[in-house]
């Protein structure tokens, strides 16, 4: 679930050429603080996932909500402990 997550939210990311110095930048829409920038398409495609995959685990941490991403939903959900 979390690798459909992941490429559910890439095919989302937009990605601009900068006109001052001819890198790439990209984002994801919704996903606040997610961006990358890279002197090529493939590695600010990259760089984007790496802070996505980042961001996604620091939320799941802090128990913050993540975005519905083509109906997909991901969520922690504690498990009482059984005692052995």
């Amino acid at each position: 679930m979390l690798s459909q997550y992941i490429q559910a939210a890439m095919r989302q990311a937009k990605y601009e050429i900068l006109s001052d110095d001819g890198s790439f930048y990209g984002e994801i829409s919704g996903f606040q603080g997610v961006w990358a920038n890279a002197e090529t398409l493939e590695g600010c495609r990259e760089e984007l996932k790496e802070v996505l995959d980042e961001w996604i685990f620091l939320n799941l941490a802090d128990n913050t909500p993540l975005p519905v991403v083509s109906g997909l939903k991901l969520s922690v959900q504690r498990v009482p402990e059984v005692a052995l």
